[in-house]
Parts: C-alpha cells; structure tokens; sequence
C-alpha cells in the first residue's frame, strides 16, 4: 500500500490532483472555524462545555465537523446540498420532465444539477433561519437545558439578516468546493467533503469517551475496526446477474455476441434511509413545539426527546428498513433495465425476454434488499442501543460509519484505477 502511494506521487498531474484535493479540504476546515457575525463567543465557550458534557455536541457535530457548535461560517456544512439532491430524485419519480431530462445524457444532468443548486440556496436559508430562532429562543441543544438565547446580544433584524447571509453563502461555498474537487481533484467532491468533516469530528468523540472511560475507550476501538471490516464487507457484496447480447449482422459488420452482467448490491440505497428516517423521527418534536400542547410535548418529550427510548430506537429501524426498500424500488427500475436489454438483443440466460425478465430482477432484488435493510437498520440503531445502556455515544455508528467507509472505498478505487491506466503497481494486488 505504502508503495502505491509513493507510485501515486511519482505520477505529476495525479499528484497534482492529490494535493489539490487536500487544499480544498483545508480550506473547507478553515471555514469551519471562522466566526459568523454578532456571536458572543465568550458566552458559546460556557455552553460548549455544558454541552459536550452532556453529550449532546456530539450529535450536532456529524456533518459539520464541529462547524454547527461552533457556529462557523460553514454551521450547517454540506446538508442542504444532500437534501436538495434527495428531493430531486424524488421528485424526478411523479414529474415527467425531470425523468425525461434524466433520460437525456448529460444535457440533462447539467439541468438538474443548476435546479439543485438554486434548491440548496434556498433550503440553506431556512435552516439558517431556523438556527437563529433556535439560539434566539434558547433551544439550540434541544432539551439538554443548555440556554443559548445569550449567544446573539443583538437580535436586531440588519444583524439577523446579516447572519443568514453568511450561513447562506458558506453552503454555496462549500457546493462550490465540492464540484472543484470533482472536477479538478480525487473522488466525488460532495462525499469528499462529508468524509472530510466527519474525519475531523471523529478524534473530539473518541477523546471525550478517553477521558470518560479507558475500558470503555478500548471496548469502542475494538468493536469500530470490527464493525469497519464487517461493513466493507457487506458493501463490496453484490449479485451479478449475468446478461448475454445476441449476435447482430449491421452491413459488413458483426456486433454483439459478448457476456456482461448487471451488479445488484447488497445495499443498494446506500446511506439514504437512514438519513430519510432521521428526519421523519425529528418531526414529532417539531410538530410539538408548533403545537405547544401539554399533552403533545408530553408525548413527544416520553418518546422522541431522547434516542434512548426503546419506542424511538423501534420507530427508528421501521422507518430505516422501510426506506431502504422505498429507495431501491425508485432508483432502480426492473422493467426499463428489462426494455432496454431486449432493445439491444440483450437476455438473461434461461429468462425469457421482456416482463418475464423484469419479474425476475425484481424477484432477486427484494431478496437482496432485505438483508442489507436489516443492517442498514442495525448500524442506524447500534449507537442509540449504546445510549440506552450506558452514558456514551458510539461515534462510529449509522451514517457516519457508512459514509467514511464508502467514501474511503470510491476515492479508493479511483487512485487504483488511475494507477493501473499508467501500469504502476495499485492499491490491491492481484
């Protein structure tokens, strides 16, 4: 391994986009300390101390890589960006157009991809918006009885605007980051980045844990790089269907004739659900606190308040396993995998062509998406159960684990194939 890393710098313009990718990842970890306007820091340093006290700074720091406690020019990190994405390809499902424009090559993805961008600005201003009503009412950490509402001194409507206008503009900046390093650099700009603040989060937890318990620490180390090797084991499964093109007679020319498959993955929504049910689990206490009823926030402060509750872990790998059927079944599609084989002379040995052949895709993709729902909801559900039997939190655990190990894997696969192309020894040896 240490060999092809050396081989990699050797190469220029694949070093070139190796070191071009770690510029902009420091600069996303510049903007990752650098105040907003109108924050008492003083007072945010008392709460950030009761708060990783109590854990919950934890929780926050996920994809913002400490961002959001520190209420950085990049608070609110990536997030928009991914639900814009996931709002897209939901949408693309009931409106024709965007299926149409999907179906069209990358002409179509080009105008996708500016619709998400001007999605991001605007979902970036409300969650803006809804961070300083939170700090102003005092509720950033939730019920953890942390009052925040000393943060802004001056809560005048220029001050308030300006602040917004500076969330705003960090998330455009980082989307901005993202597509340079996807252009210019290594791996996917937008995954780089949520590796990135993920990574940086991920030393803070295992400290606190440190100090809090050694055998407690050892227990985590040790079940973390069992859970790794366990995940990128399921993540690498896949069901290779195999599809055999009839040969074609096209003038003087022959074509066809050869054997490919088409991979079917044990987890083939990737990180999606669990992120789906996540936020579908916070409704209850936003609806609460719009309905201000005792009975509702008595509820939901029983239930929902805190990820400990059996109720909630339950709800929790429902809506998990639950969506991780609802996005495969929208993101892969049996029967235009089925015409689209069929309009090449493609079949499936021993399948007959058309509805029978999407049948059986579909037949075999149910019967993979059930193991890999059960452990996407084991691994959403892993650090809650954690919460529930002892006063920590398990930091590698649901997204976070997933996304580092896919991510690490993609970039991965990259630098191999890159390697390969200029016949220098890779990462895996054959």
């Amino acid at each position: 391994m240490f060999r092809a890393f050396a081989n990699a710098f050797k190469i220029p313009d694949l070093r070139g986009k190796i070191l071009f990718t770690l510029g902009i990842i420091a600069v996303y970890r510049l903007g990752s300390v650098i105040p907003i306007p109108g924050v008492d820091y003083a007072v945010l340093n008392n709460i950030l101390d009761q708060a990783e006290a109590s854990g919950v700074a934890q929780l926050l720091n996920l994809f913002s890589g400490g961002a959001l406690t520190q209420l950085a020019v990049f608070a609110l990190g990536i997030m928009p960006y991914i639900t814009a994405s996931i709002i897209m390809q939901l949408l693309a499902v009931v409106i024709p157009k965007l299926e149409e424009w999907q179906k069209e090559g990358a002409t179509g993805t080009a105008r996708i991809t500016q619709i998400t961008r001007y999605v991001t600005v605007v979902l970036a201003v409300l969650q803006s918006t809804g961070l300083i009503v939170l700090i102003q009412s005092g509720q950033l950490f939730g019920n953890a009885g942390i009052d925040t509402s000393a943060l802004i001194p001056d809560d005048s409507v220029p001050k308030r605007a300006l602040m917004i206008l500076t969330l705003t503009a960090g998330t455009a900046f980082i989307m901005w980051l993202g597509e340079l390093i996807t252009q210019r650099g290594i791996g996917n700009g937008m995954s780089i980045i949520i590796f990135a603040a993920i990574i940086a989060a991920l030393p803070g937890q295992f400290s606190a844990i440190y100090q809090q318990s050694l055998p407690l620490f050892i227990a985590f180390v040790i079940v973390g790089l069992i859970l790794i090797v366990g995940v990128v084991y399921v993540e690498q499964g896949q069901r290779r269907i195999p599809v055999q093109y009839a040969k074609r007679q096209v003038g003087r020319r022959q074509y066809g004739g050869q054997q490919t498959y088409i991979p079917l993955k044990v987890n083939q929504s990737g990180v999606i659900p669990i992120i789906f049910a996540s936020s579908l689990l916070y409704l209850p206490t936003l609806a609460a606190s719009i309905v201000n009823n005792d009975a509702v926030t008595n509820f939901t402060d029983k239930y929902f308040a805190s990820g400990a509750h059996p109720v909630y872990i339950i709800t929790y790998l429902a809506l998990t396993i639950f969506f991780a059927f609802f996005y495969t079944a929208i993101t892969f599609n049996p029967i235009d995998v089925a015409d689209n084989m069929k309009k090449y002379g493609g079949f499936i040995p021993g399948i007959r062509p058309g509805r029978p052949t999407a049948e059986y895709l579909d037949r075999v993709l149910t019967r993979i998406t059930l193991p890999g729902s059960l452990y996407l909801g084991a691994l959403a559900i892993l650090p809650l159960v954690v919460l529930s039997f002892g006063d920590a939190l398990f930091p590698l655990g649901g997204a976070t684990l997933l996304i580092v190990v896919g991510v690490g894997l993609e970039t991965m696969k990259q630098l191999e194939s890159q390697l390969m192309q200029r016949h220098y020894e890779g990462f895996i040896r054959g």
